[in-house]
C-alpha cells in the first residue's frame, strides 16, 4: 500500500508528545540512520491500522530493536514521547519522514537492467517513499532503445547526459561487480556525493537474525507458560 507524507505537521492532541525542531540527518549517527527506515515501516503499519499512540516498548517489538535503544535513537530527533502515553503515531511518521527524505522527492536513475536492475525498475514501492525512477541505463544492445514504466532504457555511454537531463541526485548501480567500480568513477565526484554498498545477502542475514530471535523469544515464552 502506498505511503504519503505531509509536508506540514499533522494536528495533535495538547500534551501528547514534546519534540524540538526537526534536524538534518548531521549529527545523527550512521547506525540510527539505519533503522530509522525500519522505524518508519513500522509506523506506517500502524497508521494502516488507525492506531493513533503507541508505546517505546510495542514499537521496539515491531521494529525488532530494544526499548533503550528505540529512545535513544528518536531523541536524536527530539522525540521524548510521553511516560504513560507513549509516541503519537502520526507526528512521528512526519517527523521521521522528514528526515530520512521520504517527503521529498528524490530522482533515481538505476545502471544495469539485468535481473536485479530490472525488478528495481518495477518496483512500485519506490514512488511511495520518495524515489521517483527518471532512468535506465545498460550496454546490452538488446534493452537499448526499450522501455520499462514508460522509460527508455539509455545506453551507457549516455550516462553522464542521462544524469544531466534527468536531474538525478541517486543512482543505484546494479551491474556485475567487475562493471560496478567504472560506473562509481563516472558518477561521483570528489565532494559532495556520498556511496553506500548493500550487500543484500548481509541484509537477507540481519532479517534472518530478527525471525530467529522472535522465534527464541516465543519459545522461552512457551516455556515459561507451561512452567508457571
Amino acid at each position: 500500500m502506498s505511503q504519503s507524507f505531509p509536508t506540514d505537521p499533522p494536528p495533535r492532541a495538547a500534551g501528547t508528545q514534546h519534540w524540538r525542531a526537526v534536524p538534518t540527518l548531521k549529527g545523527i549517527p550512521d547506525a540510527t540512520v539505519a533503522r530509522l527506515p525500519v522505524y518508519l515501516r513500522a509506523l506506517n503499519q500502524l497508521a494502516e491500522q488507525r492506531i493513533d499512540t503507541i508505546s517505546s516498548g510495542a514499537l521496539a517489538e515491531a521494529a525488532g530493536v530494544n526499548s533503550a535503544q528505540l529512545r535513544k535513537d528518536l531523541s536524536y530527533l527530539g522525540s521524548y514521547g510521553t511516560r504513560g502515553v507513549g509516541y503519537d503515531v502520526a507526528y512521528l511518521r512526519f517527523q521521521i519522514g522528514r528526515v530520512v527524505g521520504s517527503a521529498h522527492d528524490w530522482p533515481v536513475i538505476i545502471v544495469g537492467l539485468g535481473n536485479l536492475g530490472t525488478a528495481l525498475a518495477n518496483y512500485s514501492g519506490f514512488y511511495s517513499h520518495g524515489f521517483r525512477v527518471v532512468g535506465l541505463i545498460d550496454t546490452s544492445p538488446d534493452l537499448v532503445g526499450k522501455g520499462i514504466h514508460g522509460l527508455d532504457i539509455s545506453d551507457l555511454s549516455e550516462l553522464e547526459d542521462v544524469v544531466a537531463k534527468t536531474g538525478a541526485v541517486i543512482a543505484v548501480i546494479a551491474t556485475p561487480a567487475d562493471a560496478a567500480q567504472s560506473v562509481a568513477d563516472r558518477l561521483v565526484v570528489p565532494e559532495g556525493v556520498n556511496v553506500r554498498k548493500v550487500d543484500l545477502g548481509q541484509e537477507l542475514q540481519i532479517l534472518a537474525y530478527h525471525e530467529q530471535r522472535k522465534s527464541d523469544d516465543s519459545q522461552i515464552l512457551a516455556k515459561s507458560r507451561r512452567t508457571s
